[in-house]
C-alpha cells in the first residue's frame, strides 16, 4: 500500500488541478466572488497546490517528504487564517475555514503515521 502522504498528495492535486481549471469549484462552496480577478487568484492556488500535491507523491521518505508535507500544511493552515479573517460574518466561514485547518491536520497526521 502506498504511503499515506502519497495518497493525501495524490488528492490534493487532483483537487487542486479541478480547481485551476473550474475555480468555482472553490469559490462557490466559500461564498467568494466570481469575478474575472478572483477566478485568476483562485487558479494561482490550484496551482500551487498542484504542484505541492505532487511534491508529497514524488519525495522520497525523509526530510523531503517532511518538506513537502510542511508546505501543504503551511498552505493550509495559512490559507485558513487568512479566509479565517475575510469570511468572517459569512454563513459559509466554518465549512471553508474548517477544510481547509483539516486537510492540513489529516497530511500532518499521515505524516505521522508514515514515520511511525
Amino acid at each position: 500500500m502506498p504511503a499515506l502522504t502519497t495518497l493525501t498528495g495524490a488528492a490534493t492535486a487532483a483537487y487542486s488541478v479541478a480547481v485551476a481549471v473550474r475555480p468555482e469549484l472553490l469559490q462557490r462552496p466559500a461564498g467568494m466572488a466570481r469575478n474575472r480577478d478572483a477566478r485568476t487568484l483562485t487558479r494561482l492556488i490550484g496551482v500551487r497546490d498542484t504542484a505541492i500535491g505532487l511534491a508529497m507523491v514524488l519525495a522520497p521518505a525523509g526530510a523531503a517528504r517532511r518538506a513537502a508535507v510542511g508546505a501543504r500544511v503551511a498552505s493550509d493552515w495559512g490559507d485558513a487564517a487568512v479566509l479565517g479573517v475575510a469570511l468572517r460574518g459569512r454563513g459559509t466561514w466554518a465549512k471553508t475555514v474548517g477544510s481547509a485547518a483539516l486537510w492540513g491536520a489529516v497530511c500532518l497526521a499521515a505524516l505521522r503515521y508514515d514515520e511511525r
